[in-house]
């Protein structure tokens, strides 16, 4: 009996193929996040990414600032006063206020903002906004609006996925509305 080589080349080449391809066909599907889902990657991030130490309002204790459970993620409390500052250190230093909601630096003076679901906060935004704002920088989101000021870190954000923006803003939208209207922004030359 005579072994017919070629054929059996040919045959293995062919399996060859189709194997391969069957593989690249077979990638996983990435499920979409269900809406709760979302929220609860979103929270988790938020709460591991220190977004509470600046946006939400801290208040006094015996073992220093902790977060107002009344005001999570509502920015610099409109009424709260800026203390006094010596403006000759603010070419070497950023200084915080005790609530750790407004800075003060080279740049000028910065407030964090509400970032609830109120309409004083998040609460109007699109996620197109929201995207803008953590990506690019821009204030509220909109193009041709000035930078977003320090210490806000957005050239972090802007390495996050698409994925993972949209479940902070997820969450965001999904918080209790604290209604609060941070300061404006003080530029250095109004200081």
């Amino acid at each position: 009996m005579k072994i017919n080589f070629k054929f059996y080349f040919g045959l293995l080449s062919v399996m060859s193929a189709v194997l391969i391809i069957a593989s690249c066909q077979d990638e996983p599907v990435k499920k979409e996040l269900t809406q709760e889902e979302l929220i609860t990657r979103g929270e988790y991030i938020v709460s591991t990414s220190g977004c509470h130490d600046c946006h939400t309002p801290k208040k006094m204790t015996e073992q220093g600032p902790v977060p107002d459970e009344n005001f999570l993620l509502a920015g610099h409390p409109a009424d709260l006063p800026i203390p006094e500052y010596d403006k000759s250190i603010l070419k070497d230093w950023a200084l915080f206020n005790h609530s750790l909601t407004a800075a003060v630096g080279p740049w000028g003076v910065s407030f964090s903002a509400n970032i609830t679901s109120d309409g004083t906060g998040l609460g109007n935004w699109t996620y197109d906004q929201f995207k803008t704002a953590m990506t690019k920088g821009l204030y509220k989101g909109l193009e041709g609006s000035r930078p977003i000021m320090p210490p806000m870190p957005w050239q972090e954000f802007q390495n996050y996925t698409d994925e993972d923006l949209r479940a902070i803003f997820a969450y965001l939208q999904s918080t209790k509305p604290v209604q609060n209207v941070p300061p404006a922004y003080i530029p250095p030359d109004q200081m």
